[in-house]
């Protein structure tokens, strides 16, 4: 792996189809003008709405947002990775599904989010993912790349669940993402410090990609995709507007921190 720019995009979808896919490509065009060679986008990217509205729309969004992610990939010659739109599954419902593509429009990883927000929040919403998602029943494998380092990909509600991602980084992950919607009500307390806390334990890199504003007028994210390095700093932080985190990932500061703080090495338990 060599130094390269990364970028978390952080967007504010809305139930438009058409409408996000042109907020996302203008985007990936900016990221790409700074230099970034992988770009992540947020959860929710490509549809964020009504959940019975996405439900009855997966099919369409699900081809959509796959044509969409190859074709980004292959014009502007960079690994893209899409984080959380629906794909149709066996049970009747969707699977949330993140996706990596390289420059040429090949499949790298899929992943099917595992752990669903299931959740009553005191500030009077209700979220209930897995009445039209499918649970995933395995985490993914990392994705290795001479010029990228070795990946690992999750979404949003994951972050809360430090095992996937010592399993990640016991399949050897150097750099981790998270594309998330998260709540602005949770978000305001969590968001930042469990992105740092899987940074630090894992002394990985994260790539936070985000949705940020009102998307209907009852959701609200929480925005602030962030870039944060091995140590736990944060090396970006879109703040709330449509934009990104960019940061360069650096082998050289991946192997300092693991040499300085070898704690991957010192597991006792797994």
């Amino acid at each position: 792996m060599k130094p390269y720019l990364a970028a978390a995009l952080q967007m504010t979808s809305v139930a438009d189809l058409s409408k996000n896919l042109a907020q996302a490509e203008e985007l990936i065009d900016l990221a790409t003008r700074r230099g970034a060679e992988l770009v992540t986008l947020p959860e929710n990217f490509s549809f964020l709405g009504d959940e019975d509205a996405k439900f009855k729309q997966a099919a369409a969004i699900c081809e959509a947002s796959e044509k969409f992610l190859k074709t980004m990939a292959q014009r502007y010659r960079i690994t893209l990775l899409g984080g959380g739109y629906p794909v149709p599954s066996p049970d009747g419902r969707t699977y949330n599904t993140a996706l990596l593509v390289d420059a040429n429009g090949e499949e790298l990883l899929r992943y099917e989010k595992v752990h669903l927000f299931d959740v009553n929040l005191p500030d009077g919403n209700t979220y209930r993912e897995s009445t039209t998602v499918t649970s995933g029943s395995s985490i993914p494998a990392v994705y290795s790349s001479e010029r990228l380092g070795k990946l690992g990909i999750s979404v949003c509600y994951d972050v809360r669940f430090p095992e996937l991602y010592r399993q990640l980084s016991k399949g050897g992950a150097e750099v981790l993402a998270v594309p998330a919607a998260f709540t602005a009500f949770t978000g305001k307390d969590h968001w930042q410090i469990l992105l740092q806390a899987r940074a630090i334990e894992n002394t990985c890199y994260m790539l936070a990609p985000a949705q940020t504003g009102f998307h209907n007028a009852r959701r609200q994210s929480h925005g602030h995709a962030m870039v944060i390095d091995p140590w736990g700093i944060i090396l970006d932080d879109a703040g709330v507007q449509v934009g990104m985190a960019i940061a360069e990932i650096r082998p050289a500061r991946l192997e300092q921190v693991r040499r300085q703080m070898p704690s991957l090495q010192h597991r006792v338990f797994g």
